[in-house]
């Protein structure tokens, strides 16, 4: 019988992930099999222990799971610590461990896939949920010039500044609070994207702007990028590069070799 994984959220009918993880497993003839799963968003932690019984060797964690999930862990690798979110769940005997590979995708995506290096640039990171906090620090570690967090409840986005202060320099606000800032990259975290919203974001943030990323992904630009190509945003990019680099790190976490990312990257642009 092939291993059991999953990813798990809430939405998931959107999730490309099932397509990703079996891509790989017949790129590197590993025995797997990966599907989706709905929680509901009261259990989670039900959901997890049902798939667990059910002989699941390992989880993918989503929107809006990934804080409930480092809860979860029993053991956390330093970058879930820091984080305080787990997207990578691993089952064994003595536990669960508790991975973040997010930041590990995003940058990945950013320099080798899009070729922009992030060093010494100014960054605007939208959100303050579990997708931001996984990327903060090793966006930090490529040392920016400015790493600002913007978020709707700007107390949240002040809490990841000090968390994360000793790591680089790092502002906090609300959505509008900096109007005049020259941002190099723009990044939206927020969950906005699901639901064919728009994040409550000065146009101005996009003046001087080099590339506009968002996390999340559609079979066409999503609201927030259209509206940074609005505003003479050159370079725009959805979360598929980061959906498949993530993903690429979490399957090494499991099965114990490591995918070629760009032939999947390919094969899920030519499905959208």
């Amino acid at each position: 019988m092939p291993d059991l994984y999953a990813v798990i959220g809430n939405p998931i009918s959107h999730s490309k992930s099932p397509l990703i993880h079996t891509a790989f497993a017949r790129q590197t003839n590993q025995s797997i099999q990966y599907d989706a799963r709905l929680a509901p968003l009261d259990g989670f932690m039900l959901a997890v222990e049902n798939f667990r019984q059910q002989g699941g060797k390992g989880l993918n964690v989503t929107v809006p799971f990934k804080l409930e999930a480092h809860h979860l862990s029993t053991h956390l690798t330093e970058r879930a610590r820091i984080a305080q979110a787990v997207n990578t769940l691993k089952f064994e005997n003595n536990g669960i461990s508790g991975d973040n590979t997010d930041g590990a995708g995003l940058i990945r995506d950013i320099e080798s896939n899009l070729g922009l290096s992030i060093a010494g640039k100014r960054i605007l990171l939208l959100g303050a949920g579990g997708a931001a906090r996984g990327v903060i620090l090793p966006l930090l570690l490529q040392n920016p010039a400015l790493l600002a967090i913007a978020n709707r409840t700007p107390h949240k986005a002040e809490a990841l500044q000090q968390q994360f202060t000793s790591h680089g320099h790092i502002v906090a606000g609300d959505f509008i609070a900096f109007p005049e800032e020259k941002f190099d990259i723009i990044i939206n975290a927020t969950s906005a994207s699901l639901h064919n919203a728009l994040p409550q974001i000065p146009a101005s943030i996009f003046s001087h702007a080099a590339l506009a990323y968002d996390m999340m992904y559609s079979h066409e630009l999503t609201h927030f990028l259209k509206f940074a190509q609005l505003h003479g945003v050159q370079q725009l990019a959805d979360g598929i590069g980061m959906l498949v680099e993530q993903a690429a790190e979490s399957f090494f976490i499991w099965r114990g070799i490591y995918p070629q990312t760009k032939p999947v990257i390919t094969m899920l642009k030519s499905c959208l």
